[in-house]
């Protein structure tokens, strides 16, 4: 694969992912992840592995995160960081609008690091840390 191809092919993971959320398919999720994918999400949870990841997530598009939709800048602004020509890092900002706008606060946007990796000349994530986004402190870099 050439970078260019590379690149196409990490968006399109990361639209797969997209579409996964919103459609509330949580094994279509995890089938974005290597199979020991390590998943930290922005409470702190640490899911191991694509089945734990496609199962929690099954869960959530079920009950509270029924009806969601995920924002990614991911699909708009990519920019991998390859550390080799099979390992990238990607930074992508994303926010969860809820179906119930009632219960949707306004600071929900969210800052994600995500190691995508190239098997078998697939690019799968295999590695996800969420967190909020918080103001800096005044003062303070």
């Amino acid at each position: 694969m050439t970078k260019q191809e590379d690149l196409k092919a990490i968006n399109q993971l990361f639209a797969r992912l997209n579409d996964a959320w919103n459609k509330g398919d949580g094994e279509a999720y995890g089938s974005c992840f290597t199979e020991d994918a390590d998943y930290v999400t922005f409470m702190g949870q640490h899911l191991r592995g694509r089945k734990q990841i496609a199962d929690v997530h099954q869960m959530l598009f079920n009950g509270p995160l029924k009806g969601s939709v995920l924002e990614s800048s991911a699909l708009s602004d990519l920019q991998p960081r390859f550390i080799t020509p099979d390992v990238a890092i990607v930074h992508a900002i994303g926010e969860v609008r809820l179906a119930e706008q009632v219960y949707d606060p306004n600071d929900r946007e969210s800052i994600n690091t995500n190691v995508v990796v190239k098997q078998n000349d697939e690019w799968k994530l295999t590695a996800f840390h969420n967190c909020r986004i918080q103001p800096m402190p005044q003062g303070k870099r």
